[in-house]
């Protein structure tokens, strides 16, 4: 996929995940379901030890009440296509 591509479908998914708070009440219930859905979706855009992680981040981020403001996939995409060191890259002090 191109990553262009998965930052637009990072922020649609982080959208997803704010739905909670439009609707009082049915919001919460809607993270139990939402919360392993996008774990898993989260594991299936990002293969490896960083996807696993990052699935189980998002796992909890979206269980924990209040904490559906912090944007998971694009703070993923970030790190993956922005922070991420290539292989083979030394990074200087």
């Amino acid at each position: 996929m191109n990553k262009y591509k998965k930052l637009f479908l990072s922020l649609i998914l982080d959208a997803l995940g704010y739905v909670s708070f439009i609707i009082p009440g049915i919001g919460e219930f809607s993270d139990i379901v939402w919360a392993p859905v996008s774990a898993w979706v989260m594991t299936k855009m990002y293969k490896g030890k960083d996807g696993k992680i990052a699935g189980a981040v998002s796992f909890i981020e979206e269980a924990m009440p209040g904490l559906d403001v912090v944007p998971t996939f694009t703070l993923m995409w970030l790190y993956s296509y922005v922070l991420k060191p290539k292989k083979g890259k030394v990074i200087e002090a």
